[in-house]
């Protein structure tokens, strides 16, 4: 679980758009979707889009894992953090999400816990 959460996270974190392409490949299936309060999207271009549209609206904060994970029966929960390196997080959510068969991720059902003030 430790290892799809830190993959999941380096993928949130790759700012070059080639090799994000390929952690997102490696992260989520072909038909993956994921949904949260901002976007609700099908397949490896719109999870790349989705991650390329957080990191233009939170230039120069990290992605990092929270403290809470854990899974059972192909489902799995997690916190993150998104803050400046070190820092405090400006954003914190939980992510629960339903595996494939090869480890992959399947859908993303993502939930804002903490969001900055407008």
């Amino acid at each position: 679980m430790t290892n799809l959460v830190e993959r999941y996270v380096a993928a949130w974190n790759e700012t070059d758009p080639a090799a994000r392409a390929k952690a997102v490949a490696e992260v989520w299936t072909e038909d993956a979707t994921y949904v949260d309060p901002l976007a609700e999207v099908t397949g490896h271009d719109g999870i790349a889009a989705v991650i390329e549209g957080a990191q233009g609206m939170f230039p120069g904060l990290v992605f990092t894992p929270g403290e809470l994970h854990d899974a059972h029966h192909g489902i799995a929960r997690f916190t993150w953090h998104l803050g400046p390196e070190g820092g405090a997080p400006v954003v914190i959510g939980f992510d629960v999400v339903e595996l494939a068969e090869d480890g992959r991720i399947r859908k993303v059902l993502g939930f804002l816990d903490q969001v900055p003030a407008a």
